[in-house]
């Protein structure tokens, strides 16, 4: 195991004396697809990640950061704007970052005087994926591919060029001058190929919102080994910032972009695909040992780097600073909730043939306690992002085919339609296997979660249509008056025999036979075989047969 990058006894001496007065070099380390708790320092013990469990020994770990959304492009665009995806307008995947949505990184170049730079996976957020020629006209066009312009260095290259990339962003560097470095890894991206001596497959723990089958496990022992691999390159780039710039008044963050591409994961917003990995270092500043377990959105990263800056955070953004948990004071603005939005994932179109995978709308409200869940699409079939021909899911379908699949996983994974709510108590049931909306004990919850919910959709200005409907609309007191007299007048023509009330030849007429039999016996309240005035009268019935016209 390697030595941390420097001695944390002369650090925190030379860091006491100038860490208040200049400005930090923030590094900015993200992990693709990585779901909390896929470190050792969480407790994954299987996992040999010595690296990253010693960084975290030296900082502060988090242990509940909810990325704005379970896909990398919206992700990241609310990582960098300090806003949700549907604020900044990127919730279709392939979308490009509007160029009027200004991203953290260009306020510390603008305002603080810093060299900013982004490289290695591809950043995402100047319209990802492959997309079709029509669609690259209209980005050159209209000149909507923009980071060039916002960040001093740009790369999107691929993990195994960050050393050569870093050399060329520090060779770039005016010398002195404070920095931001964004390095994106691909891992533990899909296809999990990296890990070059994974855990043993019967050694790993299978979580609770999968069926423990043997090619679920295999797909688990990949993945981790992605995270290891991640491991090693992350202390790889610690070591060139060491060499080349010096990591004295340096703040260095790890964080996963969304979650794992498993059933739950990625795509999901299930905590498996919103919850991920932080990590923040800074000597001198942030006491070694750190484990926090206060609510943090991705949302929350951007102001925190200004407010480190020095620099005042933009009235815009939506996000929550949260310096004064790095600086190991009272954090009174800790967040009572977190959010998350789902939306076409990939460039895929939509056909008869589109499930969940690529495009899905929902959104998501979270507390320390309780999970509720807006599916707007619940009639599309669920199947999972990435890895969906896979051995864990192939086998999973295989045991729901034979009726042979655990009860809860049949309805997590492959009920039809799913449900529009989904509640879940997280205390007692972390995995949200046991769905709780319409419980009339959780009422009050469900409401509290709803108006939460309505009132960042409409701060957002959120497209799709809110959780709470308007009022019904108040009859008009008029209109019912002038009906009733018209019933009345109605009652006295068919009253043949003046008696007082209708039998069921005098309300018949000339209607048909079922309909008026079935009319008939919705308004005789009492049961009496006829109609009385009131009766025939009344501009509601309790138990209309099934027309929206009262007769």
């Amino acid at each position: 195991m390697r030595p941390m990058i420097v001695c944390a006894a002369a650090l925190l001496i030379a860091a006491a004396a100038g860490a208040e007065t200049t400005k930090p070099n923030i590094l900015f380390v993200l992990s693709d697809d990585h779901s909390y708790p896929y470190i050792g320092c969480y407790g994954a013990k299987e996992m040999k990640t010595p690296n990253l469990d010693r960084f975290a020994s030296e900082g502060i770990m988090f242990r509940r950061m909810f990325t704005g959304a379970p896909q990398c492009v919206p992700s990241r665009a609310t990582i960098m704007t300090g806003r949700s995806p549907v604020a900044c307008r990127i919730t279709r995947f392939s979308s490009p970052l509007p160029r009027d949505e200004v991203t953290f990184p260009e306020i510390l170049r603008k305002e603080g005087g810093y060299f900013v730079g982004v490289l290695g996976r591809s950043y995402h957020l100047d319209g990802s994926g492959r997309g079709p020629e029509v669609s690259d006209r209209v980005f050159d066009e209209k000149g909507l591919r923009t980071f060039k312009e916002r960040f001093n260095y740009v790369d999107a290259s691929n993990q195994a060029s960050v050393p050569s990339r870093m050399a060329e962003f520090f060779d770039q560097r005016p010398k002195g001058q404070p920095y931001f470095l964004w390095v994106n890894f691909n891992d533990p991206h899909h296809p999990w190929d990296t890990g070059a001596q994974p855990p043993d497959p019967k050694s790993v723990t299978v979580p609770g919102y999968l069926p423990d089958l043997p090619g679920v496990r295999g797909d688990l022992s990949r993945y981790m080994g992605e995270v290891e691999h991640a491991d090693m390159d992350f202390q790889t780039v610690l070591d060139i910032v060491k060499e080349r710039a010096g990591l004295e008044n340096t703040l260095v963050l790890f964080m996963g972009d969304n979650g794992l591409a498993f059933p739950s994961g990625k795509g999901s917003l299930h905590d498996p695909g919103l919850n991920v990995p932080l990590l923040a270092w800074w000597p001198g500043v942030i006491k070694p040992g750190g484990d926090s377990s206060v609510l943090l959105s991705g949302e929350d990263i951007a102001p925190t780097c200004l407010d480190a800056a020095g620099l005042k955070v933009p009235e815009r953004v939506s996000g929550v600073s949260f310096l004064p948990l790095l600086r190991g004071v009272a954090f009174p603005a800790a967040r009572t909730y977190i959010f998350g939005e789902r939306g076409p994932h990939g460039g895929a179109t939509f056909d008869e043939r589109t499930t969940a995978s690529t495009v899905d709308y929902s959104r998501c409200v979270r507390s320390a306690k309780y999970k509720l869940i807006y599916n707007i699409t619940p009639n599309l079939r669920y199947t999972p992002v990435d890895s969906g021909g896979d051995p864990g899911w192939k086998e999973m379908t295989a045991a729901h085919e034979k009726g042979a699949l655990a009860t809860e996983f049949e309805t997590l994974y492959f009920a039809s339609p799913r449900p529009v709510y989904e509640l879940y108590d997280l205390e007692s049931d972390p995995n949200e296997l046991i769905n709780l909306y319409g419980r009339k004990e959780l009422a009050e919850v469900e409401r509290e979660l709803k108006e939460a919910l309505q009132r960042k959709m409409i701060l957002d200005f959120d497209y799709l249509p809110l959780p709470i409907a308007a009022a019904p609309k108040k009859a008009n007191a008029k209109a019912q008056k002038e009906e009733a007299a018209n019933r009345a007048a109605q009652f006295d023509k068919l009253d043949l025999n003046g008696d007082g009330k209708l039998d069921k030849a005098e309300f018949s007429g000339k209607r048909n036979a079922d309909e008026a039999a079935a009319w008939f016996a919705a308004r005789d309240i009492n049961g009496d075989g006829f109609l009385s005035r009131e009766e025939y009268v009344a501009t509601k019935v309790a138990n209309p047969p099934g027309h929206k016209a009262q007769k």
